[in-house]
This record gives structure tokens, sequence and C-alpha cells, in this order.
């Protein structure tokens, strides 16, 4: 496994922990943690050990967007080669992984930190945490998928809302309009987080690739063309051997023992 020098990387359990370590700046992107986080994911995709990923922050903070500092006194430079060659293929492959990704929100998750938890499967969220689309007060737009996730989670109108107010939205407040799937304890959040990765690198893997395949393609399809879609998902899920296995185990009255295969 190679070396990160902002990110910690542990697999346990067939879960890998990708946390993000710069926690002086509240785990700000800089080139170095956006390459790190890069060939950290494709490291953990590339392992079939690896059954589920979660992503969090080291320190107070999730992550608090790009570090501003580390671009101070520079000339104008191009935001949109930074966002196609950092940014956006962290998206990317969170959103197309075959493996089920958790953001575990320890702190702020503002700016491309909130899109990068918006791009995970499932979000859990510490009680003091909260979340920011911070970019209009420096004058800019979401970005690195804030856009598209937002206008899914919650409406058009409540997208707008927060992308162009950039109010602080609180661990309650990301529960209740769907921005999270639950909400924490502090002193509970690394235990509630374990279960859940625990459960789902313990699930057929092979079927939560497809799960994903499917809703990836369902948010810009139409019924027939999901109906088509979910008949052919199906009929690679049926060859599986967790499929097998879960079929043999409902017979026998016992729980499966899924591989991942």
């Amino acid at each position: 496994m190679a070396d990160f020098s902002s990110i910690l990387y542990e697999v346990k359990n067939n879960t890998c922990w990708i946390t993000l370590n710069r926690p002086d700046v509240l785990n700000a992107f800089n080139e170095e943690l956006t390459t790190d986080l890069q060939n950290g994911l494709k490291a953990a995709e590339k392992d079939d050990a690896i059954r589920c990923i979660v992503i969090t922050g080291a320190g107070r903070g999730f992550c608090s967007g790009q570090d501003l500092k580390s671009h101070s006194g520079e000339e104008r430079r191009s935001l949109k080669d930074s966002l196609i060659r950092r940014y956006n293929p962290i998206i990317r492959r969170i959103r197309k992984m075959e493996k089920p990704v958790i953001a575990m929100i320890n702190g702020v998750a503002a700016g491309a930190g909130c899109s990068l938890a918006l791009a995970c499967d499932m979000r859990v969220m510490a009680e003091s945490a909260s979340m920011v689309e911070v970019f209009i007060r420096i004058g800019l737009v979401p970005d690195s998928g804030s856009h598209w996730f937002l206008v899914r989670h919650v409406g058009l109108a409540k997208a707008f809302e927060l992308a162009a107010l950039g109010d602080k939205i609180d661990a309650q407040q990301a529960l209740d309009l769907g921005l999270v799937n639950n909400i924490t304890p502090d002193d509970l959040l690394q235990k509630e987080t374990e279960a859940l990765a625990d459960r789902l690198a313990q699930s057929p893997t092979k079927a939560i690739g497809l799960i994903k395949r499917a809703l990836n393609k369902a948010v810009h399809s139409d019924l027939e063309s999901i109906l088509e879609y979910e008949s052919y998902m199906q009929e690679i899920a049926s060859f599986t051997e967790d499929h097998r296995e879960g079929v043999q185990a409902f017979i026998e009255k016992r729980k499966p023992e899924y591989k991942g295969k």
C-alpha cells in the first residue's frame, strides 16, 4: 500500500477508513490532500477485500473545503482546471464505485467538503456538526457536484436557498431536509458508523454495486427505461455467488455468509 501524507488509510473488518488529516485547517483541501484522496479511493476500489469505505476528518472538522491560504499571493489561477483535475475525479469515483461509501461527518462540512459528503451513499452526522454551501460568501458558485446533489435531495427552491444564502445547516436541519441519513451524539458517532459499515461490509457487495448503478441512472430516466434497466441488473445479480448463498441460507434457515462475489 502506498504511503499517504495527508490522509490516514486503515482497513479493518473489510472496511477502509479514509481520514482527511489536516486537522489544523479543519481538513481543508490543498493539492496534496486532493491527490491523496483520489489515490486512496482508487486503492480501496481495487482491493477486493474492502467491501465498504468510510470517509471522515481528523480533529474537529470533516472538511472545510478549499484551503484558500494555500494559493494566496498567486496570480489568477483557473478554478475550472482545478475542478477538472482535482475535485471532479473524486466525486466521480465515489459515485461510480460499486462499493458503499459512508461519510462520517464529525464536524463542519463546508464548500467542497459539503459536496464530498453529499457524494457519498450514506451520511452519519454528529449532533454538533454542520454543513454549509459556503461558496456564495466569496462570490463563487457551488461546485464538485453540489448543484446536482442538492436539487435531488431537497428540490429546486430549497437548493437555491442553501446555495444562494450560504447559511449554516445544523445536524437536525440536515436530517429534516434529508441531507443525512441519521444524526447521533458526538460520543457515539464512531460506534454508530462502525455498526453501519460492518453491516454494509457483510452485505452482498455485487448487489450493492448494481443498486448504485441503477439509482444513478434513475435520477435522470423515465419509468420505462428503469424497468428495462432493472431487468438487466437483476440478471447480473442472479448469477453472483452471493445470490446463491442467500437463497441457500433462506432454505436452510440460517444467516447468510456473503463474500462479496
